[in-house]
């Protein structure tokens, strides 16, 4: 897609666990009522995402519910064999 600057002030990234430079960037853009979150590969961008703030919250619910289950379904520290 395109290649781009540096990162902007109040850009989030989070860095992808499979590494080979992919990122996801979390932009706000008030003015506009939305926030763009973008996929990265090294300095470019190959995909982007637009969502409303209003849906943000719905957003954030179903990160926090995969979280809840994460959380059930690991085992407890004090449950593994020494």
């Amino acid at each position: 897609m395109t290649a781009v600057a540096p990162v902007p002030e109040g850009v989030e990234y989070f860095l992808d666990a499979r590494g080979d430079e992919r990122a996801l960037r979390i932009h706000w853009h008030h003015d506009a009522d939305l926030v763009v979150l973008s996929m990265w590969r090294g300095h470019q961008c190959v995909s982007s995402f637009r969502l409303a703030i209003d849906e943000v919250p719905e957003l954030i619910e179903a990160l926090r519910e995969g979280l809840d289950d994460a959380y059930v379904a690991a085992p407890r520290v004090d449950a593994l064999p020494a």
